[in-house]
């Protein structure tokens, strides 16, 4: 009566062996250090004044355009008009639309030009 009994099964371990978990907070610590970035000695300001200037340079791009356009239209109205009134307002707009870019440049000129003399809050010619 040699029966065979049936093998034992293995049981199966459940978790993370102490090696394995040792050697995977390892790793994190050593791989940690990519995730890490450099400081940045930018203050608020300095990121303030950089975000004026790009906002700035885009709404002076877009107005050049609009200005461009604008006093050509009062131009062509201007020269093949017949009537005085429309010749007239169209003068009226040519002097608006100059105006309003000369101010606009006006603007850039100062915060290009002028406002790095007062860098740090002092008078620095």
């Amino acid at each position: 009566m040699n029966q065979k009994k049936a093998p034992v099964p293995r049981r199966e371990r459940r978790g993370i062996s102490l090696c394995r978990g040792l050697y995977m907070a390892y790793l994190c610590t050593c791989l940690s250090v990519f995730l890490v970035q450099p400081a940045s000695a930018a203050t608020i300001w300095e990121k303030a004044s950089e975000i004026m200037q790009d906002v700035y340079t885009q709404i002076l791009t877009i107005s050049t355009i609009a200005a461009i356009v604008t006093a050509s239209v009062a131009l062509l109205m201007m020269n093949f008009s017949r009537s005085g009134r429309t010749v007239d307002e169209s003068r009226a707009w040519l002097k608006r639309i100059v105006i309003t870019w000369a101010v606009l440049n006006g603007l850039g000129f100062i915060m290009s030009y002028i406002t790095p003399f007062f860098s740090g809050g002092q008078w620095t010619p």
